[in-house]
């Protein structure tokens, strides 16, 4: 039974990285000007890189927005900075976080309120886009009529954890999720994100009430593709590691506290939540406690197509128990905060994703 599941999601993650498209190396001319939208909250040691790098995609820029999310670090002299030397650059000064909201949907609200082009795209203030990356995004969602694109990031890895862990993300997502169905069907099921970078058309964004319409979610990327398609409009999520890169988190402390924060939200059934759990233990670790040398090769050539494709390192293939393990736990504990009412802590706020 587990060699059999074990073969299923390696199914899964082959139909990924056989079929699942790169954002378009596609030439041609530059399809007009969008604005950038960068919620920004204590991120002074990312930013000026983060604008370096939209400042470079040159006119294809019509302005770049940063909403200083109540920052207690120099994230707005860094902006205020750049805005003398480039007029595009605008600084937004923050209102109060409502009480319903979570602090990174009602900036990236406000921003949109303010922005004047007819394309809006939010990028984290540590992503990194590499050069042609807007125009490459703006092809892609017009030759394929799309309102809504992420692009998944590429994540740059420094240092033992980082390369331990967080190639489970992709490991976690591409063995479920099967990306190239999502590009012939528009289930709702299969709407996909992620929040380092998402591209919008303005008026479907006003339509479907944008960021309003998961104020309250911390997993906002995905339910915000998931909401585009339940209400109609076409959206996609493509390879986007040749367009941006991302450092996500910089430390064990970063990488538990960031995945702590998403892990039991990203379920909207508790029965799922630990179903997943159960089958990750299961599938994923149970086989290298029995020595299930199988099932394990089977596992291990999972987790090295999946670092293959997305030009990670070894290091995470080696030690999948290790990560497994820590998945487990990071789980448990995220349930536990939500449980027990305590909330889940990021960037000193605190959120109740669930009550159950």
């Amino acid at each position: 039974m587990i060699l059999t599941l074990a073969a299923i999601f390696f199914g899964v993650a082959l139909l990924n990285i056989l079929f699942w498209p790169r954002v378009s190396r596609r030439g041609g001319p530059r399809l007009g000007a969008l604005s950038v939208l960068i919620p920004a909250r204590d991120e002074e040691q990312n930013l000026s890189a983060c604008l370096n790098s939209v400042l470079e995609q040159g006119a294809s820029i019509a302005e770049v927005l940063v909403y200083d999310d109540h920052s207690l670090d120099g994230t707005a002299l860094i902006v205020d900075q750049y805005s003398q030397r480039d007029a595009r650059v605008r600084l937004v000064h923050p209102l109060p976080l409502p009480a319903e909201w979570c602090g990174k949907n009602f900036a990236c609200a406000q921003l949109a309120s303010q922005a004047s082009a007819h394309w809006l795209l939010f990028i984290d203030a540590d992503a990194r886009l590499l050069p042609r990356a807007v125009d490459r995004l703006l092809e892609e969602a017009v030759s394929r009529r799309l309102t809504f694109l992420s692009a998944w990031p590429g994540f740059d890895l420094i240092g033992f954890w980082e390369g331990a862990l967080m190639p489970l993300l992709n490991f976690v997502v591409f063995t479920l999720f099967p990306a190239p169905l999502s590009l012939i069907r528009q289930d709702e099921s299969l709407g996909l994100a992620h929040g380092a970078c998402v591209l919008t058309d303005r008026a479907a964004y006003e339509r479907l009430g944008g960021h309003s319409s998961v104020r309250n979610e911390i997993f906002e990327d995905t339910r915000l593709a998931q909401w585009w398609r339940a209400n109609g409009e076409p959206g996609l999520c493509l390879d986007g590691q040749d367009i941006i890169r991302v450092r996500m988190y910089a430390s064990f402390e970063e990488i538990w506290s960031g995945f702590q924060k998403n892990f039991f939200p990203a379920f909207r059934k508790q029965i799922s939540f630990w179903a997943f759990l159960a089958m990750h233990f299961a599938v994923f670790l149970l086989p290298f406690i029995v020595l299930d040398w199988r099932s394990i090769s089977v596992v291990i050539a999972t987790r090295a197509l999946l670092a293959f494709r997305f030009r990670q390192s070894w290091w995470g293939v080696l030690t999948h128990p290790v990560g497994e393990l820590i998945l487990l736990a990071l789980g448990v504990s995220s349930w536990w905060a939500c449980r027990s009412g305590r909330g889940v802590a990021w960037k000193g706020r605190q959120y109740r994703a669930s009550r159950v």
